[in-house]
Parts: C-alpha cells; sequence; structure tokens
C-alpha cells in the first residue's frame, strides 16, 4: 500500500495523534487541519494575529494559538516547547511574490525567504527536536512549489525560497530516516482557491489541483501506516 491509499483506507489512523499545522487559518491549511482532525487527530495551529476567529468554529480537536512569529526564532522555540507531544508538524505558511528580476528588491527577496524557507527550517528544527522526544518517530510535511522542478521567469525570490525548503526537505529526510522520523514535501502547481481564482479570472480552473486533493496527500504522508515514504518531493499538478 502506498502512502495515497493510507488514509482512505484507515479514516482513523490519527486517532488522539498530536499534529501542528502552520498556516492554518488560510485556503489550504484549513483544509490540511479539517483532514486531521476528520482522522482523528488533535491539532494545534499557530497564528501571526493576536485575534482571530477560527475559520473552522469552535472544533474540541483545534487549538488556535495566537502572537506567534514564525520567523522569530523565540517564538517557534517556545511555542514547539510548549506542546505536550507531538506526533507530525505540517508547514504551510508562507507567502508569495512575482517580479522580474530587475523589480525584485533585496527587501522582497529576504522576505519572501523568510516566510518560506526560514519558517520550514525553524519548525522543522523544533518539531524534530519535540518529536523526538516521543522516541517513537514522526512525520514532517513542507510545502515547497512546482516551480522547484519547472523553473519560470519572473518569480526568483519565490522559486529560490521554495528551492530551499525543498532541499532542507531531502537532508532531513536523510539526517532523521534512522530514527523513523519521515520528512517529505508536497510540490504543487497553482492551488484552486477563491484567492487564486480572483487574481486569475481567465485561467482554467479545472487543471488546478484542490485544497481537498492536497491535504489528502499529505494525510497519507503523514500516517504512522506510512513506512516506506520519506525523502520525498510528490508533485500535485492537477490535469495542467
Amino acid at each position: 500500500m502506498n502512502h495515497k491509499e493510507l488514509a482512505s483506507a484507515s479514516p482513523k489512523h490519527l486517532e488522539d495523534r498530536h499534529i501542528v499545522v502552520t498556516g492554518g487559518t488560510g485556503a489550504l491549511g484549513r483544509a490540511v487541519v479539517l483532514a486531521m482532525v476528520e482522522a482523528g487527530a488533535i491539532c494545534t495551529v499557530p497564528s501571526s494575529r493576536p485575534t482571530l476567529t477560527p475559520p473552522w468554529g469552535d472544533h474540541p480537536r483545534i487549538r488556535l494559538v495566537p502572537n506567534i512569529d514564525l520567523c522569530c526564532e523565540d517564538d517557534v522555540v517556545q511555542f514547539y516547547g510548549e506542546l505536550d507531544s507531538l506526533w507530525a508538524s505540517i508547514h504551510v505558511a508562507g507567502g508569495f511574490s512575482m517580479a522580474a528580476i530587475g523589480d525584485t528588491t533585496l527587501e522582497t527577496f529576504q522576505d519572501i525567504f523568510q516566510k518560506n524557507a526560514t519558517t520550514a527550517f525553524l519548525c522543522c528544527r523544533e518539531a524534530t527536536n519535540r518529536i523526538r522526544e516521543s522516541g517513537k518517530g514522526g512525520r514532517i510535511v513542507n510545502i515547497a512549489a512546482r516551480t522547484v522542478e519547472y523553473p519560470v521567469g519572473g518569480m526568483i525570490a519565490y522559486t529560490t525560497a521554495k528551492d530551499a525548503v525543498a532541499s532542507m526537505t531531502r537532508c532531513l529526510a536523510d539526517e532523521l530516516r534512522s530514527e523513523s522520523i519521515w520528512v517529505n514535501a508536497i510540490l504543487p502547481s497553482v492551488i484552486d482557491t477563491p484567492a487564486n481564482r480572483q487574481a486569475m479570472p481567465d485561467a482554467d480552473f479545472s487543471t488546478w489541483p484542490t485544497v481537498e486533493e492536497i491535504a489528502q496527500e499529505i494525510l497519507g504522508l503523514i500516517s504512522p501506516q506510512n513506512t516506506q515514504t520519506t525523502g520525498k518531493l510528490v508533485a500535485i499538478y492537477g490535469d495542467g
């Protein structure tokens, strides 16, 4: 059985396992959180905002933690350090920028790198520290992008940052394999979200992967029944 079949095979395979989802209040993050709790997990979601109405309502298996800056080392260390336990950490948080090289400022480049690569690094490191405490292994999933494999012009800041996330994923997977901590990354193309539809109204939305499809892929990767897949960059490109 491969990781794509695991989620449907065992609908409650994450029963009472603790999972962190960064970026969990966005369109993709919300779908990931809901897929996790439907599989029995308990989710903790950090948010940079001081106050926020949870998009999933008052759910007994989801805890929102405000005022967490994922680019701040102290915040990330404190956030993971206060968790009771951890099985998996899923890093959806990130940022996007599109501009020609001549129009890309150093400030923009550094900002996009921070939002994507720095946040992934800090969360991977602290998640590893917390997962190790159980001695039973665990799972980490990062979000990279299709541009890692198929670079396009006009996205140098974003693509460079996502390349770093992909490289980090492979490196960490090799380092943690002996501890049964599997590390993988998702490489989606343009995701079917309301914001992307609004930004590209003339696009063929049927070629975009949905947030639910991506969430199910992640669900299979973090399953305890996934005993083989690590260090993989999993492409989800829809039909496009």
